[in-house]
């Protein structure tokens, strides 16, 4: 009490102390009849397993569909007296019992791996809507490639980044504006475990960053059989910028970004070396980003095996696959030389290198200011492939300028075309005709390809009935997430109703998802809106066109996009027949995939490196219509879905979007609506039904993950592998005499000098096809031997700019070598008439070299 100076008393303000909060875990007590859902609910296989979600979900329907279908909050929240009933339920128990003793049997089956050992480095995984750390296409192919891993048995452990906001969850306004939500993960709540070392410490690794350490702690996620490492810098050891590193998937600046790829690069092989995956025979970097798996692999064989950078770099590159995604240039990362150098300038020292030399790792030329994470990947890889066959011809183009003095066809640069896990995106229903017509093994033997011609024997009816039930089971989808949302956004309960009663599950129904990318070309469909509104409303013949995906937040084209796809859909003319869907995620592109009977794709050729979205639809009945881009140059068959023509009519993109927006309402009006609409006698269209059997016998088997693997198997695995522990045998035999035998050619070869050039009277003019023109050169090799150094005539068309065609290449014979002067003779026999260029070139020759462009010296002559 105290007085105031009239000496009244008063009370002194309250006194409080604060609380010392405390963390109070409180587990859900699942009887120990019910242990197996612990244990089916942190692995991923349930993913994949329809019985195993299908469990799950009569636990609490209501929950499971809550949580999003995360079994681990699923068990956290169903109630005790629950968890009773259940374990009285002999029913439940003994089918749990089934799926606990299948999953049990998976993994046995799985403890002797198949193949060479395998690293796999991503940005993104796309494994499940419970785990949020993708974004997109990348990301979805990365995680059915581990989930196929575990089904071949494939001997894979992988890296990533565990990020605690993810990617943003979208949310469109009233004005059709996207908004960007992000939404923390709750680790206990996710399906991740710590990591463990041999002695059971958790893993934690280190990165030096200006002036500190970035530390990140590791956390494990089982899929099946397979490990994924992830890497968490949101820790209390790191100050709040550096552990913003891991709060976002392709959040923050470009500072942030190079931060991310520094942890998931360096940060990504300390951890697989503590964890005790330091022995893997091939080291894949799934996109530029982790392209620093080489850096580091580099500075540990000079430090720990004693090899200089040249002989490290050997083992390097043969051990390791670069697969890039990107068709376009601009879409590789790159970081402006001084932000690299000031995270990155005490590294070249690790490895024996000045800082010059170094930052030619990820350059072309001097000159240039930007560290280019691409080139760093590829010069540091023997192999590199692309996402599709196209793909891979156009990565040729776009790594072109690495490989000095060879044309863009020479360049040993492959692909593997993408495929999809058949398990995880085909409907169950499509999964139960194939068991009953394929045969019970055919999961197991996606790869006989006899077996998916068996479709031909299932009749026109069930598919018919089939595909009619998935689509009604999507607008009613539809109907509950459109409702849902729109109300949250207080649009017109008039309007709601209008939309959801002009939903057919009748009607001839289109997807259109996708990152919302403005080369996608969404705007296609819309350039006409007075055609496009009679297509839809046809009262004899409706269609309907559904739309979702997500624009870069910082892509204000794409939400434009987005926000005028919107506008239209809530035009008179278009309510119920355009709609689009916000927050478009796993599970809803399962739905569309499945229900739709088109999936539409319209991008601007050749920027669509795979697309897999469409082979998941052809999975599933799903008829693809798409330009001649990615995957759909591989697949389009006749009779088995629509594609825009392969060549471009206008060089004026606006021109030719307007001529593929026609071809797309002929196609519409001529050939798609009447195949749907017209039935026999049974309702059954024919000729629809036939287009479907025709896209799972001749284009779904050639797109799945079991193919995909296979190919990265005997295309770059197993082959690289094999060279891999060449090198390494013996001390590093093989390595060092490449080396050695390298150092000798590149201090002779500016020394070899050409004595003799001579061509036969007529190829500098017009010659004649079928008769030969004797060439003949003689070089003084400086002491080289004829089998080291080659000659060839290189032919092309198009001129002589900076990538002309290549039409022949034809190596020089050697014919004799006396008084130190080695003798080269072609007899020149031309089979094709036209102007070309020729030029005549010499080369570095070793049986132990993997190919061509593995030694960049290259000479005209």
């Amino acid at each position: 009490m105290e007085m105031n100076t009239e000496g009244v008393r008063f009370i002194k303000g309250p006194v409080v102390d604060m609380p010392n909060w405390k963390k109070l875990f409180v587990e859900s007590n699942i009887p120990e009849k019910l242990a197996p859902l612990k244990e089916l609910s942190k692995n991923l296989w349930w993913v994949w397993n329809t019985e195993t979600r299908e469990l799950f979900a009569k636990i609490d329907q209501e929950i499971w569909e809550e949580s999003v279908h995360n079994p681990i909050v699923l068990l956290e929240q169903v109630s005790y007296q629950r968890f009773k009933e259940l374990e009285n339920d002999e029913s439940f128990i003994q089918e749990m019992d089934s799926i606990y003793e299948r999953f049990q049997k998976y993994q046995q089956e799985r403890e002797q791996k198949i193949g060479p050992k395998i690293a796999y480095f991503s940005m993104e995984y796309g494994l499940h809507d419970s785990l949020k750390i993708f974004s997109g296409g990348l990301g979805i192919l990365a995680g059915d490639y581990l989930k196929e891993a575990s089904d071949s048995k494939a001997d894979l452990v992988a890296v990533g980044l565990l990020y605690r906001y993810g990617y943003f969850k979208q949310v469109i306004s009233l004005q059709g504006d996207q908004m960007a939500n992000y939404e923390a993960q709750q680790f206990s709540k996710i399906p991740v475990q710590p990591a463990f070392d041999k002695d059971g410490n958790w893993v934690r690794i280190e990165v030096e960053y200006p002036g500190r350490t970035l530390h990140a702690q590791v956390w494990e996620v089982k899929i099946g059989s397979v490990s994924l490492y992830l890497l968490d810098a949101d820790i209390d050891d790191n100050n709040e910028n550096d552990r913003f590193v891991t709060h976002h998937l392709y959040g923050g600046d470009n500072e942030n970004r190079l931060k991310q790829e520094m942890l998931l690069g360096l940060g990504g092989i300390r951890a697989l070396n503590k964890l005790g995956h330091a022995d893997a025979d091939i080291y894949h970097c799934n996109e530029g980003h982790a392209a620093m798996i080489g850096l580091e692999r580099i500075h540990n064989l000079v430090v720990d095996s004693k090899l200089t950078y040249a002989e490290a770099k050997e083992v390097v590159r043969a051990s390791t696959l670069f697969t890039t995604h990107t068709p376009v240039p601009a879409g590789h990362d790159a970081f402006h030389q001084d932000l690299f150098a000031m995270y990155m300038k005490d590294y070249p020292a690790k490895i024996n290198l000045s800082w010059d030399e170094f930052i030619m790792l990820g350059k072309v030329a001097p000159h240039e200011d930007h560290f280019n994470m691409s080139f760093l990947a590829a010069n540091l890889s023997q192999g590199i492939n692309g996402v599709s066959m196209l793909h891979g011809d156009v990565s040729k183009h776009i790594l072109k300028p690495l490989f000095q003095g060879y044309l863009s066809e020479e360049l040993n640069i492959g692909y593997v075309t993408n495929g999809v896990h058949y398990a995880t995106w085909t409907a169950k229903e499509w999964k139960a005709i194939h068991l009953k017509y394929f045969g019970k093994d055919f999961t197991n033997n996606q790869l006989d390809f006899d077996l998916w011609d068996k479709i031909y024997k299932v009749p026109d009816q069930e598919i018919w009935d089939l595909k009619q039930d998935l689509r009604s089971k999507l607008i009613d989808y539809i109907k509950a997430r459109f409702a849902d949302n729109w109300v949250k956004r207080n649009e017109s309960p008039k309007l709601i109703s209008e939309v959801l009663s002009s939903l057919n599950p009748n009607a001839l129904t289109i997807g259109f998802a996708r990152r919302f990318a403005t080369y996608k070309r969404a705007h296609l469909l819309f350039r006409n809106l007075d055609r496009l509104a009679k297509i839809v409303n046809n009262p004899e013949r409706p269609v309907q066109f559904i739309f979702a995906g997500k624009a870069h937040p910082a892509d204000k084209a794409g939400q434009d996009l987005i926000k005028y796809i919107v506008e239209i859909s809530k035009r008179p003319e278009f309510l119920g027949k355009i709609l689009f869907l916000q927050n478009y995620d796993m599970n809803l592109a399962k739905q569309l995939l499945q229900g739709v009977d088109i999936w539409l794709n319209t991008p601007t050729r050749p920027l669509e490196a795979s697309g897999t979205s469409g082979e998941k639809g052809v999975m599933n009945g799903t008829l693809h219509f798409s330009v001649l881009d990615g995957w759909w140059v591989e697949g389009y068959k006749e009779g088995a879905g629509w594609a825009l023509p392969l060549e471009r009519s206008y060089d004026v993109q606006d021109f030719q979007d307007e001529l593929d927006a026609q071809t797309i309402y002929n196609l519409f009006e001529d050939e798609i609506v009447p195949a749907f609409y017209d039935r026999n006698a049974n309702d059954v269209p024919e000729e629809w039904v036939g287009y479907i059997k025709k896209t799972q016998a001749q284009v779904a088997p050639n797109f799945t993950t079991t193919r995909m693997i296979r190919d990265y198997q005997e295309r770059f695995y197993a082959p690289q592998a094999e060279r891999g522990a060449r090198l390494t045998a013996d001390d590093f035999k093989l390595a060092r005499e490449i080396v050695g035998w390298k150092s000798k050619l590149a201090e002779k070869w500016d020394d070899i000098e050409v004595k003799e050039f001579e061509i036969a009277d007529g190829i500098t003019n017009a010659i004649r096809i079928g008769e030969e023109y004797p060439a003949r050169v003689v070089l003084d090799l400086k002491g080289l031997s004829a089998d080291e150094v080659g000659v060839e005539i290189v032919m092309t068309e198009n001129g002589g700019g900076d990538d002309p065609e290549l039409i022949e290449c034809k190596t020089f014979d050697v014919v004799g070598s006396q008084d130190g002067l080695t003798t080269y003779k072609l007899n020149l026999h031309l089979t094709h008439p036209g102007a070309y260029n020729y030029a005549i070139r010499m080369f570095p020759k070793n049986e132990n070299l993997p190919h061509r462009q593995d030694f960049g010296y290259l000479r005209w002559l």
